[in-house]
């Protein structure tokens, strides 16, 4: 009887193995699902990274369609990305920052060095307002239209690219829309 498990353990190895990859392979980690597509911003209340003082709820995400970007300055594509929102806001193009599980010394220290392209800055320490939306790590960018809904979730770096085919002719399209 022994021998037999020599045999077939690692058969079955192999076969576990190979079903976990097939069932992964071809799939895009950008196309994640968004849990709470079309669905309003969750509740939150965190401070602001640069004025800890100043408290951001959901609230303050309304009026415009904005993107939501996710970043933090031990996140390599975030740098990579860094730049091109930089030049994105420097066009008018209104961005919120969410600095996600980070340091807020060496957070503030990135914006004076890189320049920064957020209107305001949510300070989320701990991932919490990160879990709600269904973070999985940064970047990932958001578009929230006028009344605080998430219409899109991109993970990943935001690029020329992204920017002109997806991002902006979907705020374009939010934009104008009236209800």
């Amino acid at each position: 009887m022994s021998k037999r498990w020599i045999y077939i353990t690692p058969l079955l190895l192999t076969v576990g193995l190979g079903f976990i990859l097939f069932t992964a392979i071809g799939k895009d980690p950008t196309k994640l699902e968004t849990a709470r597509l079309n669905e309003p911003m969750p509740a939150f209340e965190l401070p602001e990274l640069i004025n800890a003082e100043r408290l951001i709820t959901e609230r303050e995400l309304t009026g415009d369609v904005i993107l939501l970007n996710v970043w933090a300055t031990w996140c390599p594509s975030c740098r990579a990305e860094h730049d091109y929102l930089v030049a994105l806001a420097n066009k008018g193009v209104p961005i919120i920052g969410l600095n996600y599980k980070d340091e807020r010394p060496e957070a503030i220290k990135w914006l004076k060095k890189l320049g920064n392209p957020y209107r305001f800055n949510i300070f989320d320490p701990l991932g919490k307002l990160g879990f709600d939306l269904g973070v999985y790590g940064a970047p990932e960018t958001y578009v929230i239209d006028q009344f605080g809904y998430i219409r899109y979730r991109h993970v990943g770096v935001v690029n020329e690219k992204l920017w002109l085919n997806t991002l902006e002719p979907l705020l374009l399209k939010l934009q104008n829309k009236k209800s």
